[in-house]
């Protein structure tokens, strides 16, 4: 089994400290922001930052259903690290300031790959599709907080 790794970026013009908050809040925001790939979305502990057990089903092709049950710490300052209890899936959000009024966010996620052919077409297609979804989050997330 191979590494698999999804990363992409995005600039937002918001204060760094807003833009995590804004990420953290697994309560109202994170919700909202979702695209629609995220179904049965649901807060089972905290929602708040670190502590939060957070459930959803990634549906990321027809096909692929990915039924997600994450525990979510912040291992350090600007960082969200969420690791679902289901696989080895694990995303890590990370913010920093990127200027007057502006961040950057990052989101990277890695899961231990299939083997074989199928594990092949996984590590070629899935970082490129899961990136567009991530993406498109970070589009929403930045419509909510920009100034």
């Amino acid at each position: 089994m191979a590494q698999v790794e999804a990363t992409t970026e995005r600039i937002i013009a918001a204060d760094a400290e807003a833009v995590f908050d804004a990420l953290a809040d697994y309560k109202d925001v994170r919700g909202a922001v979702l695209p629609v790939h995220f179904s049965e979305y649901e807060v089972r502990e905290g929602g708040d930052g670190e502590g939060t057990l957070v459930h959803w089903k990634l549906q990321a092709t027809n096909k692929r259903v990915r039924d997600c049950l994450l525990d979510v710490t912040e291992p350090s300052d600007g960082q969200l690290v969420e690791k679902d209890r289901n696989s080895s899936m694990v995303t890590t959000w990370t913010v920093t300031p990127a200027g007057e009024g502006r961040s950057r966010v990052v989101v990277a996620t890695v899961w231990n790959g299939a083997g074989g052919v199928g594990g092949f077409f996984e590590r070629t297609f899935a970082p490129k599709g899961l990136a567009r979804i991530y993406d498109e989050l970070l589009q929403n997330l930045a419509a909510k907080v920009e100034n």
